[in-house]
């Protein structure tokens, strides 16, 4: 995948995708995470290279969680 992050438009449409091995996820998630992400002057979002929007880094911790089996789901999904 050249640009990985351009295939997904929120961090549990990772954690939810049915052909990806755990370890790709957390690697995807992890590097949308990182600081080298953060939009500029909003340290609270992140968007890396490729996505098509930001995102709260708080919803990439809670899809980080989801593979830990947390539980937790997608805001407004079932």
């Amino acid at each position: 995948m050249s640009q990985p992050f351009s295939r997904f438009l929120h961090p549990f449409d990772v954690a939810h995708h049915p052909s990806l091995e755990p370890e790709v996820k957390r690697a995807l998630l992890a590097s949308w995470a990182s600081d080298r992400s953060a939009v500029r002057d909003k340290p609270a979002l992140r968007k890396p290279p490729g996505a098509k929007r930001a995102v709260p880094v708080d919803d990439m911790f809670a899809a980080l969680r989801t593979l830990d089996g947390g539980g937790e789901q997608h805001p407004g999904g079932p």
